[in-house]
């Protein structure tokens, strides 16, 4: 099924609304059934379609609502518009949240033994719940509160270096996804494939990350130090580091788990200078 384009319905309400043939079109079908109440009703009693008025009314109440309120209404599951990438990408992967099991967040297995009294976490359901619904900058706050009650989570720590690498603070998302590797958190494949974890996979870093087991990290800035003469070598090497980083983002489209779009977003971002 396509998604729904507003204009497409308002233009049926004002053409066919008096039947209801834009609620049709958004495949509401209490409001089409509502539309023709109003049009038979009207025209026994009153010889005239009552459903005329509501119909214009209806036009332009679509003219007038912004896109992103309409896909939020009327077209959930699909890509919805935003004004910034990130806000591309949190709609990109709503979308494979309600088709995929990859991308769901990770939830840490219950213990074969638990403590007879846990502190009760109430950050770590909110923030999942925040997560699932791409509210971001909620879920990292939510998480963040439930590793102060919990600084040895591994759930949480996952899931806040995912919040991270989705917001492009990858400092952050190695911190919390190293400390969940060194807590007990062993599915690496999980790593490598996570849809979220995308932005972390290209970062040149990564491949040291990798070779260490997940445990040690180090960004680039951090290996870079205080700021130094610049060498004549320099220029080689960050065109081999630009090669390595394109080629690893060629890859990951390759293998599905970045879109075309995001694929040239993140090339023109590398390229731009």
């Amino acid at each position: 099924m396509r998604p729904k384009n507003r204009l497409t319905a308002a233009m049926l309400a004002f053409v066919s609304g008096v039947v209801g043939g834009h609620k049709l079109y958004l495949n509401d079908t209490g409001g089409f059934i509502m539309f023709m109440v109003l049009f038979f009703v009207g025209i026994k009693i009153f010889g005239m379609p009552l459903s005329l008025i509501l119909a214009i009314f209806e036009g332009l109440r679509l003219l007038n609502s912004s896109d992103q309120d309409f896909d939020r209404k009327y077209n959930k599951g699909y890509v919805q518009r935003g004004d910034s990438r990130i806000e591309r990408r949190r709609a990109e992967q709503m979308r494979r949240y309600e088709t995929e099991d990859n991308s769901r967040p990770y939830q840490q297995a219950s213990p074969q033994r638990q403590p007879l009294r846990v502190r009760a976490n109430p950050f770590k359901n909110s923030g999942l719940a925040k997560y699932k619904d791409f509210d971001l900058d909620g879920a990292i706050a939510d998480f963040k509160q439930g590793l102060e009650i919990d600084p040895n989570d591994v759930a949480l720590n996952f899931n806040i270096a995912c919040a991270y690498s989705l917001t492009e603070k990858k400092e952050e998302a190695y911190k919390h996804l190293s400390k969940a590797v060194s807590l007990g958190f062993n599915d690496f494949e999980r790593i490598l494939t996570h849809d979220d974890l995308a932005f972390v996979r290209i970062q040149p870093e990564f491949d040291t990350f990798k070779k260490s087991g997940y445990k040690v990290y180090q960004t680039v800035q951090q290996k870079e130090g205080p700021a130094v003469e610049v060498s004549v070598q320099e220029p080689k090497e960050n065109n081999d580091a630009l090669l390595d980083q394109l080629s690893r983002l060629a890859e990951l489209r390759e293998r599905g788990l970045l879109t075309e779009e995001e694929f040239l977003m993140e090339k023109k971002k590398l390229t731009r200078n």
